[in-house]
């Protein structure tokens, strides 16, 4: 039985201003690197197989920090790099929500509808974040980490309850936050 261990990075300035991050390669702010550390601390207890990480700074250094505690090297991929806001990176949510008012309402009502513009959708998202965890599940039958993003970790665990994308906004997971499945056997999870 695999167990597949979704670890959002560390906290950002942009994350405290509510500025759409997608793949702008922001730093992780001194808080950030203290939960990271923190994660490492939590995580040493147990010996993992593999970490894997977006190729974006905030969650490669993350799992960086994390792999300190462990004897594994970490493996990045762009599966779990961050949603592409298109025009909307770099952005704080009220400039946006005035910019494209229409499209905002619709993201924060139905996200699972939205494509940004010059960007992706959820289903983009899943498509390649569960392209990832197929991968974990068939090489290793241990514990694996993968750093990522919000939206990518929110739409992973919505797809591994079996949850479609609508579900999208009842989904939380904080900046250096923990979220463990047990994957059983192909399609059958356990949270």
């Amino acid at each position: 039985m695999a167990e597949i261990i979704l670890v959002r990075h560390g906290e950002t300035e942009w994350n405290i201003a509510e500025t759409y991050r997608g793949r702008a390669d922001v730093a992780l702010d001194e808080v950030g690197i203290r939960q990271a550390e923190l994660l490492g601390k939590y995580l040493s207890r147990l010996k993992l197989d593999a970490i894997y990480s977006s190729p974006l700074r905030r969650a490669l250094d993350t799992a960086n920090i994390v792999a300190q505690y462990q004897d594994v090297t970490v493996q990045v991929t762009h599966g779990l790099i961050d949603f592409d806001y298109g025009e909307w990176q770099g952005l704080p949510d009220q400039k946006v929500a005035m910019l494209y008012p229409d499209l905002h309402n619709e993201w924060q009502a139905n996200p699972h509808l939205v494509r940004m513009p010059d960007g992706e959708n959820l289903d983009d998202v899943a498509k390649r974040a569960l392209g990832v965890v197929s991968e974990v599940v068939s090489k290793y039958k241990g514990s694996t980490v993968l750093v990522s993003h919000r939206v990518v970790n929110k739409v992973l665990i919505c797809s591994l309850l079996g949850l479609d994308s609508s579900h999208f906004w009842h989904i939380k997971q904080d900046v250096g936050g923990i979220t463990n499945f047990d994957y059983v056997a192909e399609g059958r999870i356990q949270a």
